[in-house]
C-alpha cells in the first residue's frame, strides 16, 4: 500500500488541502486533482475510480471530497481503512466542514494526517492516539518562550535601571544648579535675604534615602542672597547670621515642610534597621531554646582537589524567663574525633569532660536571660583534607565551539546530608542578553545586573544527589566563569551533637525546652 496523497476538495474541483507523501512535483500533484472530477460518474456508488496509473479512493463529506491518490497496486481495503480513519478526524479539528472551516485548520489538518501516514504507508494509531500526538508539547516551543520571557524579563530591569539613573542626574543637576535642595526664589512672593554659614547637610547611617542605595554629603559653604522686596514668612527662613545644621529639630522640619509645599521632592532620612542583612530566625516560643549552628568554610579547586575545609559550630541558650535559669544542659557528641570542643571560661569544664554536662561553674548564679542571639556555651571547630567530607562537589566544563562557548556544570552531593535551599552562582562575562539554557535540573536567574547566573534546587536528597546544567554564551576565556559560590543549608551537623535533657537546680520535673539544628554556609567557592 502507498499513499501517493490525501487531499480534501470541493465538488467543483477546488483543491483545500492536500499532502503529498512521497516525491512529485506541483505540477503532477494539480493534473491529477484536476482531473479527480471529470472521472467521478453520476448515479454509481463506487467510492474509487481507476486511471492507467493512480486510484482514486474518496468518500463525500457534505459539499466536499475527502480523497487518497493511490497506487494501482495498492491494497483497497486498507485505503478504504485509512480513509474511515481521515473522516473520523476532519471532524474532530474543523468546526464546519466547508471550504472556509477546512481552510482556517489547514494546518491542523495536515499534523494529523501526518500521524496516521508516514511515507506512504498507515500507522497503526485511533483517533485519539493522533489527537493525544498533536497535543503533546514541545521542548523547543518551551525553551524558546523561556529565552523569550527572560529577554523581556531582562529589558525591564535595564529599562528600570536607566530610569533611576536618570532620575538620580536629574536631582544632582538640580542640587548643583539650586546651591542644594532648591531654588530660593521660589519660596513666598518676594526674594529672601538670608545667609547660611557653614552649613552641613550630611547622614550618619548612609545618608538621605539610604534605603534607595545611595548617601550623600553636601558642604555649603556661605550660600547667600540680597534682599529685594518683602520678608518671607518665619517658617522658612532662619534668623540672619546664624548657622543651621539639618538634624531632627523642629526648625528643621518646619524648612523640610516648607521645601515639600513648594513642591520639592525631599528625600527622608532613613535609618537601616540592624540584622536585615541577616536571615531573621522565628522567635523562640518555649522557655529554652538551644540552638546547634555550625558554619562551613570550603574552598575547592576547578582542577580537582581541596584547599580548605573548615567548620565552625556553636551552642547556643536562650531563656525567656528569670525563673528558668538556674539548669544544667545534657548533651551527647556525635563521637567524632576530629571535633576539638571548646566550653566558655564561666562553664565547668571538669563536669563536661567528666559527664558531658553544661553548667555555670557557680551553681547559685542563673544563666543569663533576654538575650536575643543567646548565650554562647560551647564551640568546636573540624578541619579536614579529606575530600569525602566534602558535602557539595560542584564541576564546571566550558569549551568553545565555533562562535559559541559551552558550558556544562555538574554537581554531587554527598549522602550524609540532605540540603535545602541549594543556589549555585556561576559569573558570566558581560553579556548583551541572558545565556541560553539548554538543560537543568532545577531553577535558574540570570542577574543582568551583577553578570551572575543563580541555579537553585529546592532540595537536595537521596531522589537528586547529582544534577546537571549546560547554557551557551558567546566565546569567553574559561577563568570568566569562576569563581563559583555555593550556598546550602541543612538539618544535621558533622558534630551530630544534640541535646538530651536540660537538668534543673532547684529541683522538680525538667523544664520544657527546644532545639533548633542547623548547617550553613558561610564561604563555600570553586576556584
Amino acid at each position: 500500500m502507498v499513499v501517493l496523497a490525501a487531499s480534501i476538495v470541493s465538488k467543483s474541483g477546488k483543491v483545500l488541502v492536500s499532502r503529498q507523501f512521497v516525491d512529485m512535483s506541483r505540477m503532477r500533484i494539480e493534473g491529477l486533482l484536476a482531473a479527480f472530477p471529470k472521472l467521478i460518474g453520476t448515479g454509481k456508488q463506487h467510492t474509487y475510480v481507476e486511471t492507467e496509473n493512480v486510484r482514486y479512493v474518496y468518500q463525500p463529506i457534505e459539499a466536499l471530497y475527502l480523497l487518497l491518490v493511490t497506487n494501482k497496486q495498492s491494497n483497497i481495503l486498507e485505503d478504504l481503512e485509512t480513509l474511515r480513519l481521515l473522516s473520523k478526524l476532519v471532524p474532530e479539528y474543523s468546526m464546519s466542514l466547508d471550504e472556509e472551516g477546512i481552510c482556517k485548520t489547514a494546518f491542523e489538518l495536515i499534523f494529523a494526517f501526518d500521524e496516521v501516514i508516514s511515507l506512504g504507508h498507515k500507522e497503526n494509531v485511533t483517533v485519539a492516539q493522533v489527537k493525544q500526538y498533536c497535543e503533546m508539547e514541545s521542548h523547543e516551543e518551551k525553551l524558546h518562550k523561556l529565552v523569550l520571557q527572560s529577554k523581556i524579563n531582562e529589558t525591564k530591569d535595564v529599562m528600570k535601571r536607566k530610569a533611576s539613573e536618570i532620575d538620580k542626574s536629574k536631582i544632582e543637576k538640580n542640587r548643583g544648579d539650586k546651591g542644594g535642595f532648591m531654588s530660593l526664589q521660589s519660596m513666598g512672593s518676594g526674594r529672601i535675604e538670608s545667609k547660611f554659614s557653614d552649613m552641613s547637610i550630611s547622614s550618619s547611617e548612609g545618608g538621605f534615602g539610604s534605603g534607595s542605595g545611595f548617601g550623600l554629603t553636601t558642604d555649603v559653604d556661605s550660600f547667600s542672597s540680597k534682599s529685594k522686596g518683602r520678608q518671607p514668612s518665619s517658617a522658612a527662613a532662619p534668623p540672619k547670621g546664624l548657622g543651621m545644621k539639618l538634624g531632627k529639630t523642629q526648625r528643621t522640619n518646619q524648612f523640610l515642610e516648607s521645601l515639600k509645599a513648594e513642591g520639592e521632592v525631599i528625600l527622608d532620612e532613613v535609618q537601616p534597621k540592624a540584622g536585615l542583612s541577616k536571615s531573621a530566625a522565628p522567635p523562640p516560643t518555649d522557655p529554652i531554646t538551644l540552638t546547634v549552628e555550625e558554619k562551613l568554610n570550603v574552598t575547592l579547586r576547578r582542577d580537582g582537589g581541596m584547599n580548605n575545609f573548615d567548620v565552625q559550630g556553636q551552642l547556643s541558650l536562650q531563656i525567656l524567663n528569670q525563673d528558668d535559669g538556674l539548669i544544667q544542659v545534657q548533651i551527647e557528641t556525635g563521637g567524632n574525633p576530629g571535633i576539638l570542643f571548646k566550653t566558655h571560661p564561666n562553664m565547668n569544664k571538669e563536669l563536661f569532660a567528666n559527664e558531658n554536662i553544661l553548667g555555670l561553674k557557680d551553681p547559685n548564679r542563673p544563666f543569663p536571660t533576654g538575650d536575643a542571639a543567646g548565650v554562647g556555651l560551647l564551640k568546636w571547630r573540624m578541619q579536614s583534607a579529606d575530600e569525602s567530607m566534602v558535602p557539595l562537589t560542584i564541576n564546571c566544563w566550558p569549551s568553545v565551539s565555533g562562535n559559541e562557548t559551552y558550558v556544562s556544570i555538574e554537581y554531587e552531593a554527598s549522602s550524609f546530608f540532605d540540603l535545602r535551599n541549594v543556589v549555585i552562582s556561576v559569573p558570566l562575562p558581560a553579556l548583551r542578553e541572558a545565556p541560553s539554557v539548554r538543560q537543568i535540573d532545577g531553577e535558574w536567574r540570570y542577574d543582568s545586573r551583577n553578570s551572575i547566573l543563580e541555579w537553585s534546587i529546592l532540595l537536595i536528597d537521596n531522589s537528586n544527589r547529582s544534577g546537571s546544567m549546560e547554557f551557551v554564551v558567546p566565546p569567553a576565556d574559561s577563568s570568566a566563569f569562576f569563581p563559583i559560590s555555593v550556598r546550602f543549608s541543612a538539618a544535621s551537623t558533622y558534630s551530630d551533637l544534640k541535646v538530651a535533657n536540660v537538668l534543673p537546680l532547684r529541683g522538680g520535673p525538667p523544664p520544657k525546652f527546644s532545639q533548633r539544628t542547623q548547617l550553613v554556609t558561610e564561604n563555600y567557592q570553586v576556584v
